[in-house]
């Protein structure tokens, strides 16, 4: 785990107030461990929480396939932080216990597909070969523009593209789920 050498930002932080205050909007009235770290650079915040809130909140795509791409995307980075945010928004958008549960095993002989319907396996596949491999194999993305179409096939490639960005973001820096600070 890479040591947390940039500081976080303080919780109560007021300023600059135009881009703090649509962060905290977005998060309900909070800024998260991610943002104090964001923060420390404004305009990096502004576009980030920009691109972020279109992702989270204004695509078409099934949100149970948005949280299983984030989801893979945070185990196979060994982002926990992601993951800790995520595994509960995969259950609220219709997800299972034993999906969250298998999410954890993604990439290994363990993990079973089983629990998956066939375009979450599909999904499972994109986040697996956008993750590790970067290419992605003509299969799946045939496989998942037939199933759920055009729009949707570039939004999940977009958001398992966000996602690694975020993860490694949060890998690079150090941050920690906010339950872990003192």
């Amino acid at each position: 785990m890479t040591k947390q050498i940039i500081p976080y930002l303080p919780i109560d932080l007021e300023e600059p107030k135009e881009i703090v205050d649509a962060v905290r909007k977005r998060r309900g009235g909070t800024l998260l461990n991610l943002d104090r770290m964001l923060l420390n650079s404004p305009n990096l915040t502004r576009g980030w929480n920009a691109l972020l809130k279109e992702v989270r909140e204004n695509l078409s795509l099934d949100a149970r396939y948005k949280e299983i791409g984030m989801c893979g995307v945070a185990i196979l980075n060994h982002a926990e932080y992601e993951f800790f945010h995520h595994a509960p928004e995969l259950l609220k958008a219709g997800g299972t216990q034993a999906q969250v549960d298998e999410l954890r095993k993604i990439g290994t002989d363990a993990f079973n597909a089983t629990v998956f319907s066939d375009i979450e396996k599909d999904v499972v596949g994109l986040t697996l070969a956008m993750t590790r491999d970067i290419e992605v194999p003509s299969e799946i993305m045939e496989r998942l523009v037939k199933s759920i179409g055009n729009q949707a096939t570039v939004e999940i490639v977009a958001v398992i593209a966000a996602y690694n960005m975020v993860s490694r973001f949060l890998i690079a820096t150090g941050i920690q789920p906010e339950n872990t600070n003192h």
